[in-house]
């Protein structure tokens, strides 16, 4: 019997449960088993809803320890030599690198993900070329390497981390145009306007920035609302405490919403979202909310120029600059309801053009069913499969 089982590795099962449903569910409706390998969490038991078995990976996630990694490849070693998939689909910095090492090692095709390179690539350190050389010698056996942005992929092929005619692009992660609908805006004449920024809480994500923003425009107009959402993710040494956010809030300068598993409501009820991330891939938050018909205000950067067209679904303003922040949210402010309403078409109208969920699944199975085709032919012939094979090919 033919093999079709697939490997998904992540670095949270949260990650799967809210920007890769609909690939897991597309691969098992096409005959494929999907299994998930992630580290623990309260998403997890979540994932046999979507009808995959999830095996549980403990992994250092913000670590550089050598023997912490080290007994991370072998954990991957021992559960794919066991599984033994037909491939392995690999997403984050540590599955990409020691998942797909281990994969390569017993001959298993390897698709990997590089979804935005955070603050590794951010801060030009020691760790930057270490990752870079991880990198290198992680992807060099991979069948597909999909990237989220153009400069990204520009980055990695001429820094000669991945040769070129293996690297493809996706529009991020997708989104799934019938779950998230244009929301008609909810009506100002009971509340002030409302400006919404949804991340992980990070430096950089442009977190200080916004809330030096929100000092500044208050300043100028008291009866305005500046939001977070998303949770505060106490393991990364790039967090913003929850500490910091609770004096924020003491001062009446945000309002702290906690973490959500819909940040649909949350939408509906925001005038603008706002992003003024330092780089991205092509970030979620904003795909959703342009899906959703809202206006945007987002920095000039690496992924979210790819989602906002200044002045057409939005606004750019300049990188770690919350007085330009600042100037852009009170532009915002000063457009006409109607404006900001052609803007937040607008956003609908490029979402679904260019990132409907779709594409991305589409990208994969092709991938996937011509492994599939590839395990076929040499099942007949008696040989055994391996990814030297694609990448010679």
């Amino acid at each position: 019997m033919m093999n079709r089982k697939i490997v998904i590795s992540v670095n949270t099962a949260w990650n799967i449960h809210n920007f890769r449903a609909g690939l897991v569910k597309a691969m098992i409706r096409h005959g494929y088993e999907v299994m998930v390998v992630a580290p623990d969490d309260e998403y997890a038991p979540r994932l046999n809803d979507l009808g995959c078995r999830f095996i549980g990976m403990p992994m250092d996630n913000n670590g550089t320890h050598p023997g912490r990694d080290f007994s991370l490849l072998m954990r991957y070693l021992r559960v794919l030599r066991s599984v033994r998939p037909m491939a392995y689909l690999g997403y984050t910095i540590k599955p990409n690198v020691y998942g797909s090492i281990a994969a390569q090692a017993l001959g298993i095709p390897v698709i990997n993900n590089i979804a935005g390179l955070g603050t590794t690539f951010i801060n030009k350190t020691f760790l930057t070329y270490l990752v870079r050389e991880l990198y290198r010698f992680s992807l060099r056996r991979s069948r597909r390497v999909f990237f989220q942005n153009a400069d990204d992929q520009g980055l990695f092929v001429q820094a000669g981390l991945v040769r070129q005619e293996i690297t493809d692009r996706l529009p991020g992660s997708g989104i799934d145009l019938a779950h998230y609908l244009p929301a008609p805006p909810s009506s100002m004449r009971e509340r002030c306007f409302r400006f919404l920024l949804i991340s992980r809480m990070l430096k950089d994500k442009g977190i200080e920035e916004f809330v030096a923003a929100a000092t500044i425009v208050l300043q100028r107009i008291p009866a305005i609302q500046f939001q977070l959402l998303g949770f505060v993710d106490k393991d990364n040494s790039n967090a913003i405490s929850l500490e910091r956010i609770r004096c924020w809030e003491k001062n009446g300068l945000i309002q702290y919403l906690g973490k959500t598993d819909d940040v649909r409501p949350y939408l509906a009820n925001a005038d603008c979202i706002v992003l003024p991330s330092y780089r991205e891939g092509v970030p979620r938050s904003l795909l959703e909310a342009a899906a959703m018909a809202r206006p945007i205000i987002a920095t000039d950067v690496v992924g979210c120029q790819d989602i906002v067209d200044d002045h057409v679904n939005g606004l750019l303003c300049q990188v770690r600059n919350a007085h330009d922040l600042a100037e852009k949210m009170m532009h915002m402010m000063r457009l006409s309801p109607e404006k900001r309403l052609d803007m937040g078409a607008a956003g609908r109208r490029k979402v679904t053009a260019q990132f409907d969920e779709n594409i991305v699944i589409r990208k994969y199975l092709d991938m996937i069913d011509e492994i599939a085709a590839a395990h076929e032919r040499n099942q007949k012939s008696g040989k055994a499969i391996s990814s030297n094979q694609f990448t010679q090919s």
